[in-house]
Parts: C-alpha cells; structure tokens; sequence
C-alpha cells in the first residue's frame, strides 16, 4: 500500500469512560477513524514530574490512516483530551484481512 494509505493502530490512554467515549465520537464524526476498541481497567505504572504513579485508565484502540495521525488526529485529540501529555501513539498494520483493511480506508477517506 503506499505510505498515506497505511492502515494504523493508534494507542491513546484517558482518565475514564466519559472522556474515551468523547475521543471516539468525535474521531468517527470528522471520520478520522473506521473503529475504537474502548478497553477500561488498564493499569498505568510510569513515572511523571520524578514520582512514580499507578492509574486506571482506559485505552482507546484507534483504527485509522497514518495520512490523518499529524496532521489531523492528534490536533482534535489534543483539544478534547485533559492531560498535559497524553499518550498518542501509532504503531503500523503489517497485514490483515484485505476486506476489513478496505473498510477501515474507506472510512478514514476525507468526506466532501
């Protein structure tokens, strides 16, 4: 596939169930995303300002294009999300099953 078309898994963690929903419905309204997996109970041990912390968050599993990651999907995030630093992190799609990655492009296409 050529580069703006690469399929991408998106990691974002969040404070609670609220704030994810929030995240996801304005990724799939501006169609910045095919499908968010929600997934609550994460635990997060990382160190922050020298201190060690332990929260529970949520992590968004975001389906997306690597095109929209910069310029488009973290600057919505970044207005939506509470944290300071949020975790915005964009790992590739190797492979798939060719129908679900056609979707998940189609979905992700700019709408005029």
């Amino acid at each position: 596939m050529d580069e703006p078309d690469q399929p991408i898994v998106i990691l974002i963690t969040v404070p609670s169930m609220e704030i994810a929903q929030q995240i996801a419905r304005a990724l799939l309204e501006h169609h910045l995303a095919a499908c968010i997996n929600l997934i609550p109970g994460v635990q997060s041990v990382y160190r922050w300002e020298g201190q060690v912390q332990n929260d529970e968050e949520v992590l968004l599993l975001v389906k997306s294009r690597s095109e929209l990651f910069q310029s488009e999907l973290i600057p919505l995030v970044r207005q939506l999300h509470p944290y300071q630093l949020p975790e915005l992190i964009a790992l590739p799609i190797i492979d798939g099953y060719p129908p679900y990655l056609g979707w998940l492009l189609q979905e992700t296409q700019t709408r005029q």
